[in-house]
């Protein structure tokens, strides 16, 4: 099946800057609401793993969407451009229009 994780990223100090984001990979199992997800693209800094809030099955696409808790950066000492820079070294990548409307 089709994993899609999506997270959303804020910066508590400039609402003009966030990002929605997207990693897709192929996995015999999918992740449930209340699982922590670990990626090497998410910065020790503020946590080990995203908890799953939602996840969307679309089993005719053989798909799942999967959304983790948003995050906002407020800690000074990683700015979101550098958070955004890791996540994207580690397989993320913004989300299209068209990406996020396959989800509904």
């Amino acid at each position: 099946m089709k994993i899609n994780l999506l997270l959303f990223i804020s910066s508590a100090n400039d609402p003009d800057e966030h990002a929605a984001l997207i990693k897709t990979f192929e996995s015999t199992f999918r992740p449930v609401q209340g699982d922590i997800i670990d990626d090497p693209g998410f910065h020790p800094g503020f946590h080990n793993g995203y908890e799953v809030v939602k996840v969307t099955i679309n089993y005719a696409s053989d798909e799942c969407w999967v959304s983790l808790a948003p995050l906002a950066i407020e800690n000074e000492e990683i700015k979101i451009e550098t958070y955004l820079k890791k996540l994207a070294d580690n397989g993320w990548h913004e989300i299209t229009k068209e990406e996020l409307q396959s989800t509904n």
